[in-house]
């Protein structure tokens, strides 16, 4: 049977990527392992949308590295309302906002929120390890505890950090799956967070996991523009990301695909 495919020229070139190219032909049709493999792909990136978030697990994880954490919902009451109903998922339940309310005398420097978003995968996978790539960095700032956020899309820390009274917030939440990526992080900088802030306000840095944006280079991007944006008192489209610059031979971020772009909005 494997005669009878015909070799794709560019077969080479899958070393250097993992989109679907050179996948060869039978007739006027896939070869059988790579339509399994699309399909086993789409089935993951469905199950990463629906798969809950182990909400315990993470604060557990964060309480055994000494960080303080807190514990929110939005006001999507479920995964079928979230998914239903985008704004909802962009505010916080009245109970978790009361909740925030408490600690809003901190009035930290810079707020973590880990957030479910389309991927529960990649919050669980990548947020905790990108988390200890940062903290180091960030020695001289006043941090603020690191929220956990189920149910939530991107405007979901303007409401987080504007209660808590911080001056940045940084959401790492589940991208979008794509057919290659279904533990994608994305991480969403706002300075001045508040209700209402637009996307323009932002920075975005996606595709973080080992196979995309690595935890060190993340780390790096994120603290150049943690650091500028406190010199500056602002993010989004007057912050331009030139960390790159800073660094000798710096790899090249693989580039996202159309698959893995971010879409937690």
């Amino acid at each position: 049977m494997t005669d009878s495919i015909e070799k794709n020229p560019w077969n080479a070139l899958r070393q250097f990527t993992h989109a679907r190219i050179a996948l060869g032909r039978a007739g006027n049709s896939l070869p059988t392992a790579p339509l399994l493999a699309f399909n086993l792909s789409h089935a993951q990136a469905r199950d990463a949308v629906h798969h809950p978030l182990d909400a315990d697990a993470l604060h557990e994880q964060l309480r055994v590295q000494n960080i303080a954490t807190l514990d929110v919902h939005s006001a999507a009451p479920d995964r079928e309302h979230y998914l239903r109903r985008p704004d909802l998922g962009r505010r916080l339940s009245d109970e978790s906002r009361e909740r925030l309310r408490q600690h809003a005398a901190q009035s930290p420097e810079v707020v973590f929120v880990i957030a479910d978003g389309l991927s529960a995968f990649a919050a669980s996978k990548q947020a905790i390890p990108l988390l200890q790539a940062v903290l180091p960095r960030l020695a001289d700032w006043k941090i603020g505890p690191v929220v956990v956020a189920r149910q939530a899309r991107v405007a979901l820390g303007d409401e987080i950090g504007e209660l808590l009274d911080a001056k940045l917030v940084v959401m790492l939440i589940g991208e979008r799956p794509g057919l290659s990526s279904p533990d994608s992080l994305g991480i969403y900088l706002t300075y001045a967070p508040k209700v209402g802030c637009s996307d323009a306000q932002r920075n975005c840095i996606s595709n973080v996991r080992p196979e995309g944006l690595d935890y060190p280079l993340a780390a790096h991007k994120l603290h150049y523009l943690l650091t500028h944006a406190r010199r500056l008192g602002l993010t989004g489209v007057g912050l331009k990301d030139d960390s790159d610059a800073l660094l000798a031979d710096a790899p090249r971020p693989p580039a996202v695909s159309d698959e893995s772009k971010p879409d937690a909005a």
